[in-house]
């Protein structure tokens, strides 16, 4: 009998096909692994980027760019991360 949790396209996966989509799953986490770390970064970084915008000078923000890499990056992984953990079984 198929496993019921398991979405239908994936019941008659072969074992190279499970192992496949288990390391992308796997690399997945990964990835939302290190989204959520450097959403903690970007956090830490927001108590500084109000005075670097107020108190530096021209276009010398470093704290702000600073936080906009770290956004940039928690956008970019997190979305990849989602995508290769698409398809994950929901746990009740």
């Amino acid at each position: 009998m198929a496993n019921s949790l398991l979405p239908p396209e994936e019941r008659n996966l072969t074992p190279d096909q499970v192992e496949a989509l288990d390391k992308r799953r796997e690399w997945g986490h990964t990835l939302l692994v290190i989204a959520c770390q450097f959403a903690v970064i970007a956090t830490v970084l927001l108590l500084w980027v109000g005075q670097d915008l107020t108190y530096s000078p021209g276009w010398v923000h470093p704290m702000a760019y600073y936080f906009a890499i770290a956004i940039g990056l928690v956008a970019v992984l997190g979305v990849t991360g989602l995508i290769l953990r698409s398809g994950t079984p929901r746990i009740d």
